[in-house]
């Protein structure tokens, strides 16, 4: 019961939080005309992940779900501001809320993960971690369609209060969840930034968490030059509407989908760090032949397996780190890896937003896929070494 209701919780607010990240940088462009500021949309969202660390403190000082349901009350009362942003003078006011939206998420996203260490066994961590990204991602079928069909028609006013409405009630099914939590014992210092530092330690000390996390920002930091070269694809290389981005999104969602329930079940057969580079692997490659090919079916083709291959890299480090923490501070550690995985896509966002302007996206992104499947590569490597002795003594 308390994990269906959980589950939806995610489906219904990952609803929202999905129209909401695709119909902000559809909005900046209708209103700007600027491909740029479209891009920037983005970054206004990632950009609160760069104090991560310090804002994940938050969820080791105080019981999880509690902290969860008052995020999503405050979101709930903040978006229906948007309604005021009708005209290109008004678009700071969106940059603002969106800058607001992106640090709820930094906190929110630690006291889940660290809810789910007291609430869930260590061995079923990778299969609830897979279900719950298929939750969230299941909305990219039909949240982008949905958003870009009422944004197309209405504006962004009513995206807006769609994505409050999906808040207000998530945080009623966060509510009635019956979990038990113990209050967090007071830590020695209650100095916040010792605290922090703390959880950035225990990472730095970890020798299974530093390879996962660097893969997941180096993962994270192609995404941002593939996300923000999406209009350019979409209108240069397609010939379509800024829109048609919905549909690209939709079928990312697809393959996610697919990603989140398959998750499990590989991670009982092989490591995180394995899964991690199959996921690098297929994004680069992905991404390689959407701007390469700038063809209908491959665009469809490669945003699926988009899809598929990046919430293996975010699974393996999610899991790993819920696994290698100690209880205690998991919501720093656990903010801590996010904001190293997280910021190098804040950042690439900006870079590729200026890329995009200078630089044809058939060149950009192919130079990006070779990246990516030199590091999924290099990754891999040691996996193998390890077993070659192994097999010969058989």
């Amino acid at each position: 019961m308390r994990w269906s209701l959980y589950l939806t919780g995610v489906v219904v607010s990952g609803f929202g939080t999905t129209a909401m990240w695709l119909v902000s940088g559809i909005w900046v462009k209708s209103l700007t005309g600027s491909d740029s500021l479209a891009a920037l949309a983005s970054f206004a969202l990632w950009a609160p992940v760069l104090v991560g660390p310090l804002l994940g403190t938050l969820a080791d000082r105080v019981r999880r779900r509690p902290l969860m349901v008052v995020l999503n009350l405050a979101m709930a009362v903040l978006l229906p501001l948007l309604l005021w942003v009708e005209s290109a003078d008004r678009v700071w006011l969106l940059f603002a809320v969106l800058v607001l939206y992106g640090a709820q998420g930094a906190v929110h996203d630690a006291a889940e993960q660290a809810l789910m260490t007291v609430a869930v066994d260590e061995k079923r961590l990778g299969m609830f971690n897979g279900l719950r990204m298929t939750a969230n991602e299941s909305m990219k079928l039909i949240a982008p369609l949905v958003a870009a069909g009422l944004f197309t028609r209405y504006g962004g006013g009513p995206v807006a209060l769609l994505d409050a409405v999906s808040f207000a009630v998530a945080a009623g099914l966060f509510a009635l969840m019956p979990v038990r939590e113990e209050r967090p014992a007071r830590p020695e210092s209650r100095n916040w930034w010792r605290e922090t530092a703390e959880g950035v330690r225990l990472l730095r000390g970890s020798r299974v968490l530093v390879p996962l996390v660097a893969t997941g920002a180096f993962t994270m930091l192609l995404a941002g030059v593939n996300g923000a070269a999406i209009y350019a694809v979409v209108d240069e290389g397609l010939g379509h509407a800024p829109a048609y981005a919905g549909v690209l999104y939709a079928v990312q969602g697809v393959g996610s989908v697919l990603a989140g329930l398959v998750t499990g079940p590989l991670l009982r057969r092989v490591p995180e760090r394995t899964l991690s580079a199959a996921g690098l692997a297929l994004f680069a490659v992905a991404v390689g032949v959407r701007g390469a090919l700038p063809y209908e079916a491959t665009a469809l083709a490669a945003s699926a397996v988009i899809g598929l291959g990046m919430p293996w890299v975010l699974i393996a480090v999610m899991t790993a780190v819920q696994k290698e923490a100690p209880a205690e501070a998991v919501g720093r550690v656990a903010a801590t890896a996010n904001t190293l995985v997280m910021a190098p896509n804040a950042l690439a966002i900006a870079l590729g937003a200026g890329l995009v302007a200078v630089m044809d996206v058939r060149v950009l992104l192919p130079v990006a896929a070779v990246a990516g499947a030199i590091w999924a590569l290099a990754l891999a490597a040691p996996s193998r070494r390890r077993a070659a002795p192994a097999a010969s003594t058989g």
